[in-house]
C-alpha cells in the first residue's frame, strides 16, 4: 500500500520519469524511510506497552535462568520469522536491549532477522529448490547464533551508547501503571523519545543505500566474482556488505550468478553478505552503539558468512 502510494506521488501527480536512476533511488529513499520510520515507531510503541507489564529484572533473570546459548537459539529463530531488512530489524533489537536482554542473545535476532525469514526461504526454494532453500535457512540460523554467542562472551555492553540503551546492571526499582491509557502513554513517549534520537541517522543511512542500490551495475559485481579464483567467496561477501538492498532483488543476482558458473557457496554468501549486513545499518546503529562495537560486530558475521560459502562450495564439489 505505501510504496503504491509513493509511486503514485512521484510518477502520476509530480510526473517524474521512473526510467531515470536519480528517480528510482529518490523512490527508494522514501519509501525505505518512510517504511522503517514508521515501523521503528510502531513496534517501540509496542515493545514499550508490553514492558510495563514485565519489568526488565523479570527478563534478566529469565534469560539467565536458560541453558548456556538457548536464548541465543531462541533469539534466532525469533528473527528468522520476522521479515525484516537488516536496517528494519533495529527497532527491535533496540527494544530488546531497553527490555534488559543481554547484548549476545540480541545480537542473536539481529544477525538472523534479516538474513532468514519465510518469503526470503520462498523466494530461495522456488529458485535453487528446497535442498538450498533448507542449508541456506539452517546456515544463518546457526550464524546468527554462534555469532551472538561470541559476541556476548566478548562483553561489549561498555561500547553501546548510554543515552539511548541503559547497560546499567544494578537492580532498578519497579514501577507499577494503573490502567491500559498509562501503558500506551508509557510505549508513546518511549517510541517518540528513540525516535528523535535515530531519525536523522535513519535518513542518512537509507540515502546511501539508495544510491548502491541504483548505481552499482550487476554486471561489474558478477565480473569482479567471477574472477576470483580462491578467494572468491571474501570477495563476493566484500562486495555485498556496501550493497543494501530487499529480499527480492537480492536473491535474483544470487541466481544470475550461480547460472553463470559461480560456486553455490559463493553465490550464497554473496547475497547474505547484502542481506544481513549494509553501511545504511551501520550508520544507524552509530546512534546505539560505538564505532569499535560496529566493527567487532560486522568483523565476526563477515567471518561466519565466509565459512558458510567454503562450506557450501565444498558440498556441492563432494554431491557433484
Amino acid at each position: 500500500m505505501l510504496k503504491e502510494i509513493v509511486d503514485w506521488i512521484l510518477y502520476s501527480v509530480i510526473g517524474l520519469d521512473l526510467t531515470l536512476r536519480w528517480v528510482e533511488s529518490l523512490n527508494f529513499f522514501i519509501y525505505d524511510s518512510i517504511k522503517i520510520l514508521l515501523l521503528l515507531f510502531v513496534m517501540i510503541f509496542i515493545i514499550g506497552f508490553l514492558r510495563t507489564y514485565l519489568h526488565p529484572n523479570k527478563v534478566k533473570k529469565w534469560i539467565s535462568s536458560k541453558k548456556y546459548g538457548s536464548s541465543n537459539v531462541l533469539a534466532s529463530l525469533f528473527g528468522a520469522i520476522t521479515p525484516f531488512c537488516s536496517c528494519s530489524s533495529i527497532p527491535l533489537f533496540i527494544s530488546f536491549l531497553k527490555a534488559g536482554i543481554p547484548l549476545g542473545v540480541t545480537f542473536s535476532f539481529l544477525i538472523t532477522s534479516p538474513l532468514v525469514n519465510e518469503y526470503l526461504v520462498v523466494l530461495m526454494f522456488v529458485f535453487f529448490g528446497w535442498k538450498i532453500a533448507l542449508a541456506y535457512a539452517i546456515s544463518g540460523i546457526l550464524i546468527g547464533v554462534v555469532s551472538g554467542i561470541i559476541l556476548g562472551k566478548m562483553k561489549l555492553e561498555k561500547y553501546l551508547v548510554k543515552d539511548l540503551i541503559s547497560t546499567n546492571n544494578e537492580v532498578k526499582k519497579e514501577i507499577t501503571y494503573d490502567g491500559i491509557k498509562n501503558r500506551m502513554l508509557f510505549g508513546l513517549d518511549e517510541a517518540t523519545s528513540i525516535i528523535k534520537k535515530l531519525w536523522v541517522w535513519i535518513l542518512v543511512g537509507v540515502g546511501i543505500g539508495a544510491g548502491i542500490h541504483n548505481y552499482v551495475p550487476a554486471e561489474v559485481i558478477q565480473s569482479i566474482v567471477s574472477k576470483g579464483g580462491l578467494f572468491a567467496v571474501p570477495i563476493a561477501v566484500l562486495l555485498g556488505v556496501p550493497l543494501y538492498g530487499s529480499c527480492a532483488a537480492i536473491v535474483p543476482i544470487a541466481v544470475v550468478l550461480f547460472d553463470k558458473g559461480v560456486p553455490i557457496g559463493t553465490a550464497l554468501a554473496f547475497m547474505m553478505a547484502i542481506a544481513a549486513l549494509s553501511f545504511p545499518e551501520a550508520i544507524i546503529l552509530r546512534r546505539a552503539m560505538r564505532l569499535k562495537l560496529i566493527a567487532i560486530f560486522f568483523g565476526i558475521v563477515t567471518l561466519a558468512i565466509i565459512l558458510t560459502g567454503y562450506i557450501f562450495n565444498l558440498l556441492q564439489t563432494i554431491l557433484m
